[in-house]
């Protein structure tokens, strides 16, 4: 399985079962050693689960609201394509790192990243055309996140589900059931009812232009969908490393990312220096931006897909929270609404039996079984 979160790629496989004792004929099943390291399993299993959990959320709102505030706290502001590099250059570094711990061996780290990666270049350049993408996406997050309430691009940043789902269906013909269409339906008009709320607010907001931000997130959103169908189809079935592929996707969007720093900020940058206006709290937005596909890899490990939504649920009412304490968010209808409607959506997209427990719409279900057929 491969999972484009935070423009890392997590590849989980299976794992094996851990207890390969079998009861012996003195032992009867369900006692016994076996059982006691069964039990240890399954609550380490359960606490993983739930730290995974929470590390996501608090990431998932973290990451937006620190952006957000380095973005729009007074004083001198580092440069957008800068951040990009940076953030590429930080989970290249961790991913070399973790390839170390996989393998035991610094020696046979690099070797592997030698082989892979420059003895095979036609593999290596197929991670080109994503990291591309995946660059390009980033330029485009930190120009929404200047825009935008954090709260507000956090709950926009989920139309990145529509349009994957969608690029799904047009590139790798998957189909969809009819509750998942709708689903995705509710998901937009939740993120429709919360950009018309904030393109119409009468509340002056400083240093945001909603318009702006909202083609910035919908790009953004189109070229994360696009990157991450693109490695699914090429990609997929790859005997090559999670790591090795993340070092691959690095090294091209720290190029790239270099290329777009000099086609638009390269004066600047000159004048001004790289590092010009990193803070220790622009160190830390990069790198909790740069860790999120690591802890979307825990979560897919040890928890399932609704807990996933449920993280990402949580982390919008979070940012929605904090918003209101540190940026003079303000809650309204509209977004509340919105709100519930995307964060339902993302809910019912994964589960798509949640649609009989809703009464209005169960009373017109009278054949469920085409509801869930694809």
């Amino acid at each position: 399985m491969a999972l484009k979160e935070s423009h890392m790629t997590i590849e989980l496989k299976g794992s094996e079962s851990l207890l390969n004792d079998q009861p012996t004929s003195n032992q009867s099943p369900g006692s016994g050693p076996s059982t006691a390291a069964s039990s240890i399993v399954h609550h380490s299993n359960t606490f993983m689960k739930y730290v995974s959990l929470v590390a996501l959320t608090l990431q998932n709102a973290l990451s937006i609201l620190l952006l957000r505030y380095v973005r729009t706290v007074p004083g001198e502001r580092f440069i957008k394509s800068t951040a990009v590099i940076t953030s590429e250059f930080q989970k290249t570094i961790l991913s070399i790192l973790l390839l170390i711990h996989e393998e035991r061996n610094v020696i046979a780290a690099f070797k592997l990243i030698y082989n892979k990666i420059v003895r095979q270049p036609y593999d290596t350049f197929k991670t080109g055309i994503p990291a591309l993408l995946y660059t390009l996406q980033n330029n485009l997050l930190f120009i929404a996140i200047s825009n935008l309430d954090a709260a507000t691009f956090q709950v926009s940043y989920q139309l990145k589900i529509f349009t994957t789902a969608v690029l799904m269906v047009i590139i790798l013909r998957r189909q969809l059931n009819l509750v998942q269409w709708f689903a995705l339906f509710l998901l937009f008009l939740g993120i429709s009812l919360v950009q018309v709320e904030n393109m119409t607010s009468a509340t002056p907001k400083q240093d945001v232009s909603a318009l702006y931000g909202l083609f910035a997130v919908m790009a953004a959103c189109t070229l994360s969908g696009l990157a991450g169908v693109y490695f699914e189809k090429i990609l997929k079935g790859s005997d090559v490393s999670v790591w090795i592929r993340n070092i691959q996707l690095g090294i091209f969007g720290m190029f790239f990312g270099a290329l777009t720093m000099y086609l638009s900020d390269g004066a600047e940058v000159k004048a001004k220096g790289f590092l010009y206006g990193y803070t220790n709290m622009v160190w830390i937005a990069t790198l909790v931006h740069s860790v999120g596909g690591l802890i979307v890899a825990l979560v897919v490990k040890h928890a399932d897909n609704i807990l996933k939504g449920f993280a990402t649920s949580a982390a919008i009412v979070l940012s929605c929270i904090v918003s209101m304490m540190l940026f003079d968010f303000e809650l309204t209808i509209l977004f509340t609404l919105g709100s519930v409607l995307v964060i339902f959506s993302i809910f019912l997209y994964s589960k798509t039996e949640l649609i009989l427990y809703v009464p209005i719409l169960n009373t017109f279900i009278n054949d469920r079984s085409v509801l869930f057929q694809h």
